[in-house]
């Protein structure tokens, strides 16, 4: 693709390129992402979260396109003025049986699942890691008994609890268990994930493009894990972050600097308002 173009449509991950573990966006960044809209650039969060979770980011960034939620598998509107909620654009979801076999196949390695259903976050009652994932999403779960049991048609996600390195480790086993079946990526050094097939934030950047009439070479992606590769690679202007891993700093064009040094404010500076990085 021809880099050269200027930037039209900017995504960006949240978690590890927007926010840290303190949950807040740095200020050279917000400012950075401001003036990338001043100048006329949409902006929109690509992340896996949950639509309520990324909300406030959105929000406080004034961003107003819609946004990528759950690795692709959800595009929404931003609430309207009034209050309205904002419009579903696009909802992918995995049938409930596929659903089950992660769950499963996630407890017999040592993983504590969850599933996304409708925006909703299901947890099985006694999870040990509940808390600390309600606390890093801001979002309250629902507790069942028996969690493959609520599971009674199609959901959104899948999202599975291990400490590091088990995600990364898993990874390759799950992606070839489950092949045709569903989308298998890790969000972060604790989370394995599982949407519908061919569900990536790579083909949710696409589909949001299009409808925008932004040509892909005049979009840019910023991420830093693998569940970022896809889109990253599929547009122009893909950046990783320093501290990505390997294989996601080789999908992209351009590797900026790590989190702790703003790397992505770097790269929207230098890339789309045209300024010499420091």
């Amino acid at each position: 693709m021809t880099a050269d173009l200027p930037v039209r449509l900017l995504a960006l991950d949240l978690d590890g390129t927007l926010v840290g573990r303190d949950l807040v966006i740095r200020p050279r960044v917000a400012e950075a992402v401001r003036r990338a809209i001043g100048s006329g650039v949409v902006v929109t969060i690509a992340t896996g979260r949950m639509y309520r979770s990324s909300l406030p980011y959105a929000e406080s960034l004034g961003l107003v396109a819609p946004i990528i939620c759950y690795q692709g598998a959800y595009v929404r509107e931003l609430p309207r003025a009034g209050g309205s909620p904002g419009q579903v654009l696009l909802h992918r979801t995995m049938p409930g049986a596929v659903a089950v076999e992660a769950i499963r196949w996630a407890r017999e390695r040592g993983f504590d699942p969850h599933v996304n259903i409708d925006d909703r976050l299901v947890m099985q009652a006694g999870e040990t890691t509940a808390e600390d994932y309600e606390r890093l999403s801001g979002i309250g779960a629902q507790f069942v008994p028996d969690l493959p049991a609520a599971i009674s048609g199609p959901i959104t996600k899948v999202l599975a609890v291990g400490t590091a390195p088990l995600p990364e480790a898993w990874l390759p086993e799950a992606r070839a268990v489950f092949e045709g079946r569903a989308q298998v990526t890790v969000s972060h050094p604790n989370y394995l994930e599982w949407n519908a097939p061919g569900v990536t934030k790579g083909a949710a950047v696409r589909w949001l493009a299009a409808r925008l009439g932004v040509p892909l070479e005049q979009a840019m992606a910023i991420g830093d894990q693998y569940n970022d590769a896809e889109m990253i690679a599929e547009v122009g202007h893909g950046v990783a972050m320093g501290d990505s891993p390997e294989a996601v700093r080789a999908a992209a064009r351009h590797v900026t600097a790590r989190f702790a040094e703003d790397g992505a404010a770097l790269a929207i500076e230098s890339i789309v308002l045209r300024r010499r990085a420091a």
